[in-house]
């Protein structure tokens, strides 16, 4: 399957840079914006603006970029997703003398997204580097890895293929179960960024070694 439409829901830094990124890349990008209003910052070729609604109606596949507080509701609000591609590229967690990990009762808000609206494909991805890197993906070593955890090979491969378009390195990453790891690593990335001092302009990179 080749996504050729994605919807955006939440066009913040992450949701703004990725979704700007994309319809660089020749996809066609839906920001879904409460009333449908046009968003001018965000405005260019392959955009649109909907309502969240309508934008997930339109879509291929839809991206969730929103404060962990209110996603699972905002999913459950979007409609019909039977057999949509939803994917989580938000994190939970708690400040305390630095970022923790605070997941819901399902093991992570992926999970939890998964539980809400169960006839959608949900894939974990986008969540463990900073928005920065949403917008323009290359490293001094090549362009940023993002891992991908889902129980639906087939979106799996198509969110690996929408990534490989926009110029990042995508990873499968296993089953959704996995999207814990993924929410740990986004925590230990906030952790080098901000207290660790490292700043934003790091990311996570899967390396081998050279060829003999």
């Amino acid at each position: 399957m080749t996504i050729r439409t994605v919807a955006v829901i939440g066009p913040g830094n992450v949701g703004g840079d990725l979704g700007t990124r994309l319809a660089a890349s020749g996809v066609r990008v839906i920001f879904g914006v409460r009333g449908g209003k046009d968003l001018p910052k965000l405005a260019g070729p392959n955009v649109g603006f909907a309502s969240p609604a309508e934008a997930a109606a339109q879509a291929d596949a839809i991206v969730l970029a929103l404060p962990a507080n209110v996603v699972v509701d905002v999913a459950r609000g979007l409609g019909d997703l039977d057999g949509k591609i939803v994917v989580d590229a938000n994190n939970c967690l708690k400040m305390d003398r630095g970022p923790v990990w605070n997941p819901p009762p399902e093991g992570s808000l992926a999970q939890a997204i998964a539980a809400a609206v169960p006839s959608a494909r949900v894939v974990k991805a986008f969540n463990t580097f900073g928005h920065e890197y949403h917008g323009d993906p290359r490293t001094a070593a090549g362009p940023v890895t993002v891992p991908i955890a889902g129980d639906d090979a087939d979106a799996k491969a198509a969110i690996a293929e929408l990534a490989r378009t926009a110029g990042f390195a995508p990873v499968d990453c296993g089953p959704l179960r996995n999207a814990s790891l993924l929410e740990n690593l986004a925590i230990l990335w906030i952790h080098l960024a901000m207290a660790g001092g490292q700043g934003r302009e790091i990311a996570w990179q899967l390396v081998g070694r050279p060829p003999a």
